[in-house]
C-alpha cells in the first residue's frame, strides 16, 4: 500500500490562496470617476470689485502738524514752544475732535530721553489723535 503524500481526497477542491483583484479594481475605478464627475469646475479668474466712477478731483495734501521734542524735552509744536504739558493736550484734543485729522509728526532729537517722547505719543493716543508718525528715525542709525 502506498501513501499519499498530498493531503485531501480527489475529490475537494484546493483552496485559493490568491484574491481576486478585478473586482476591486474594477469598483476603484467606478469611484474614480464618480469623483471626477461631481467635483465642480474651477473657475480660473479673480473677481474684483473695481471703483465705478472716476474721482471728481485730485485729492489735497493732508494738513501736517510738526511735534519736535528738544534734546531737554521741550515740546516745540510747529516751531513754537508749549509751555506745559496741559498746553499740549489742549492742542492734541482740538485735533482729535476734528473729523479729519491732521497728521501729526512727532520728530524726536537723538540725545532725549525716551520718557518725553513717551509722553507726547501716550497724550496723543489718550486723547484719540490716529495719525501720528515718527519722523527722523535716520537719525538713530548708527
Amino acid at each position: 500500500m502506498g501513501m499519499q503524500v498530498g493531503g485531501g481526497s480527489a475529490t475537494e477542491p484546493e483552496v485559493m490562496i490568491e484574491m481576486n483583484m478585478t473586482p476591486l479594481i474594477d469598483v476603484m475605478l467606478v469611484l474614480i470617476i464618480m469623483l471626477i464627475i461631481t467635483i465642480p469646475i474651477q473657475n480660473h479668474a479673480v473677481n474684483l470689485n473695481m471703483p465705478t466712477n472716476t474721482p471728481s478731483k485730485p485729492t489735497e495734501p493732508p494738513v501736517v502738524i510738526n511735534i519736535d521734542v528738544d534734546f531737554d524735552g521741550t515740546v516745540l509744536w510747529n516751531g513754537a514752544a508749549v509751555a506745559n504739558r496741559n498746553e499740549l493736550e489742549a492742542k492734541l484734543t482740538e485735533i482729535a475732535a476734528q473729523p479729519n485729522q491732521p497728521e501729526v509728526h512727532l520728530r524726536p532729537n537723538a540725545v532725549v530721553p525716551y520718557k518725553s517722547v513717551a509722553a507726547v505719543m501716550a497724550s496723543a493716543q489718550r486723547l484719540g489723535v490716529t495719525k501720528i508718525g515718527m519722523v527722523g528715525n535716520e537719525q538713530f542709525l548708527k
